[in-house]
């Protein structure tokens, strides 16, 4: 049980697969609890369910049943944020009729789900299948609980690194981008003996007309292969006059 924390807690590494740390996550799951088979689904930004891991085929097929019928345990445990059991047999079918003679096809004669939740984002569920009818004891509840809980924390912590990365990633863009401009109006400026004020409209009109970005027009401007004859005039401005919009 140990080991089985520590690899789920274990998502801040540099090649980091959450497909495989879904997998780890359903295999676990069926070691440690009383369960024949489990399931994970994971929402998307837009809070859409997709089938994520599973640890047997028959198990992938009931996520996707689940999906394509819109009904079953791992549904209404995302909606909710609650655990769901419905263990019962005629209770089943009366509650997801599509899904649970699914699942009797299968082998499997209980169900339940578990909700991979941190306060008040639920990100996705975690399904627990049985061969055999009746629920999972509380000790096994609450195991298989607290590795959704710590699965959710990785997962979580590891889309915010991944969304601070790429937001360095943007504004290290964003600032080279702008030393760039700089660099083009000065040359430009130099070259035709403008103020910068009005090199940068020259670049950006030339952009404009032409629907290209302006950064690609300030890398040709600073490496001189943009014929600067070919850029739109500008008027000189007053001294004084402020900047044409």
């Amino acid at each position: 049980m140990a080991s089985a924390f520590v690899d789920l807690a274990d998502t801040l590494v540099a090649d980091f697969d959450v497909i495989d740390f879904l997998h780890t996550l359903a295999a676990r799951s069926v070691q440690l609890l009383d369960a024949d088979a489990a399931g994970i689904m994971l929402a998307d930004q837009q809070g859409g369910l997709h089938v994520m891991a599973a640890s047997t085929e028959e198990a992938r097929l009931l996520e996707l049943c689940e999906l394509q019928n819109n009904e079953g345990p791992c549904l209404d445990c995302f909606r909710t944020g609650l655990p769901v059991a419905c263990y019962d047999p005629a209770a089943m079918r009366v509650t997801w009729p599509t899904f649970t003679e699914r699942l009797q096809q299968v082998g499997f004669q209980s169900a339940q789900a578990l909700p991979m939740r941190l306060r008040e984002e639920t990100i996705g569920a975690l399904n627990l299948f049985r061969t055999r009818p009746g629920k999972l004891t509380e000790a096994d509840l609450a195991i298989g609980q607290a590795m959704a809980d710590v699965a959710t924390v990785g997962l979580i912590q590891e889309r915010v690194i991944a969304a601070g990365e790429l937001l360095a990633v943007q504004l290290q863009t964003a600032l080279t981008s702008r030393v760039q401009l700089e660099q083009a109006k000065g040359v430009l400026a130099q070259r035709a003996r403008l103020p910068m004020d009005q090199a940068f409209l020259l670049m950006r009109d030339y952009a404009r007309s032409h629907n290209r970005r302006l950064t690609d027009v300030a890398a040709q401007i600073i490496d001189g292969t943009l014929d600067e004859d070919a850029l739109p005039k500008v008027p000189r401005r007053r001294p004084g006059a402020p900047p044409r919009p």
